[in-house]
């Protein structure tokens, strides 16, 4: 069974930057692509950013791709998403995901995740 367990979230000024972390733990969590996703209250989940399991190919939200770069180290089965010029419109709880789709499956929303990290909170400030 595939555990992800997220870090890096916390608060910070409008402008700023942030990277999250997912750890994956179990041993085929490194063959899986993965992806991150966001969520504020009485709001869908909605998708941010997709690696596939290589790290050769991600996909990106449009409104986000200019600002948020995912990336991935195997060797750590950790994915990162490196997040700048944040605005208060970024902040909400992000989740880390694993497809055992495609990266591309995860960009078409929550349907293809087959597992969920717990959450991290991102808050930035005016």
């Amino acid at each position: 069974q595939v555990q992800l367990v997220e870090s890096g979230g916390g608060l910070v000024q409008a402008g700023g930057s942030l990277r999250l972390s997912c750890a994956a733990s179990g041993r085929t969590a490194s063959t899986h692509a993965m992806g991150w996703f966001r969520q504020v209250p009485g709001k869908e989940r909605e998708f941010v950013a997709a690696i596939d399991r290589d790290g050769d190919i991600t996909y990106y939200a449009d409104t986000l791709q200019d600002r948020f770069t995912i990336s991935r180290e195997n060797a750590k089965n950790t994915v990162y998403l490196q997040m700048s010029s944040l605005n208060p419109e970024d902040t909400a709880v992000y989740y880390c995901s694993l497809s055992r789709v495609s990266a591309w499956s995860l960009r078409n929303g929550a349907s293809f995740v087959h597992n969920w990290g717990q959450g991290t909170q991102v808050t930035v400030s005016s």
